[in-house]
């Protein structure tokens, strides 16, 4: 099925307020993440700092892929597996080829837990330096409003996956035998392996136009299908900017873009194939944030809530140089912590980050 003709599910959306009560029904989190469910919940209602940071960070994302290559060099972390700082076409997708249609920046969330702190400790861990190495920032002379709206910004989503970890641990306290109270909360607030990741789709091209027409042909090669390893990500709406409209230039790195009102290409955006094997779309309101399950969970959860399939498709060659930037926030346990019996999520994620990178 081509993905302009894929159908648009409506994902099961709650208030936030309805999270800090404790409210949200056992029926409401079975239907969101639940072995029938799209795996994804939509969070409303946020804090009024969300908006203003959100346009700041996703505008970030293309003053930071606009820096000179040299100094963009300088932001990577071989040592990391280019899993800390920026990267480039180090990704591998389903057909075995190098990712090149987006640039990442991988951020550790630690400062969560501790400002001081840049990175999970190696105490223990001296083969995992994805979690340990250190944060490496854009110089605040060429980017300042970078670091501390990314920080408050992915502060706020961790919060806030707190609460819907709350909300499953009151449902997995009701149906999983000898399930520890409070496991998932514990486990998304006290981590120090948290990780986020701020996209920056590049504008199509020619070249990649033509990469695109490939894609019809298997909706799921570009950015391939894949399953997040950790608890919950959370996830911002896409921002769609037209760079040759407003280049993203240094001089101007500390205001946010004009973003588009509209996405110009109806098929870009989150796409997750269901229980049921059919693909859909879904989408994100600006003014929300979205939390879809990821494997860790569906480990914790012993298969009550499921990971969920995805992929993502960039805007289209068209008219302008359309971007598409977008946030997510891996919510992960830390290193030692057992995601079932007798499996760490350090030996978890070993296995992952193998295949991948």
């Amino acid at each position: 099925m081509a993905v302009n003709k894929t159908p648009v599910a409506q994902a099961v959306t709650v208030s936030l307020k309805n999270l800090e009560n404790g409210t949200v029904s056992f029926d409401t989190l079975t239907e969101a993440f639940g072995p029938a469910s799209l795996g994804i919940i939509v969070v409303k209602d946020l804090p009024e700092e969300f908006k203003q940071l959100r346009a700041q960070v996703l505008s970030n994302s293309s003053y930071l892929a606009a820096l000179p290559p040299k100094e963009l060099e300088s932001l990577e972390s071989p040592e990391s597996n280019y899993l800390v700082g920026w990267s480039c076409g180090k990704e591998t997708l389903k057909s075995g080829q190098f990712d090149t249609l987006k640039g990442s920046y991988y951020v550790n969330c630690a400062f969560y837990q501790d400002p001081t702190l840049d990175s999970a400790p190696a105490d223990g861990f001296p083969d995992l330096p994805q979690y340990t190495a250190p944060n490496i920032w854009p110089s605040p002379e060429h980017l300042p409003t970078f670091r501390p709206s990314i920080e408050s910004l992915c502060s706020l989503i961790i919060q806030t996956a707190g609460l819907v970890a709350r909300a499953c641990d009151r449902y997995a306290e009701a149906n999983i035998e000898d399930y520890k109270p409070g496991y998932l909360q514990r486990v998304v607030e006290t981590s120090l392996t948290t990780k986020a990741r701020l996209l920056h789709y590049f504008p199509s091209t020619e070249e990649t136009a033509s990469a695109e027409e490939e894609d019809e042909k298997d909706d799921d090669d570009w950015c391939a299908t894949h399953i997040d390893h950790g608890c919950l990500t959370g996830l911002t709406s896409a921002m769609f900017l037209d760079e040759a409209a407003t280049p993203p230039t240094l001089d101007s790195a500390s205001s946010a873009l004009p973003e588009l009102t509209v996405s110009p290409d109806p098929s870009a955006g989150l796409y997750i194939r269901s229980r049921a094997g059919e693909v859909v779309k879904v989408n994100i309101p600006k003014d929300c944030l979205a939390f879809q399950t990821g494997e860790a969970l569906q480990l914790i959860t012993r298969g009550k809530f499921r990971a969920v399939p995805h992929f993502v498709k960039g805007a289209k060659c068209g008219e302008g140089r359309i971007a598409r930037n977008t946030l997510a926030v891996f919510t992960q346990p830390n290193l030692g912590e057992e995601v079932e019996a007798g499996l760490t999520f350090a030996e978890f994620a070993r296995a992952v980050v193998k295949k991948n990178y």
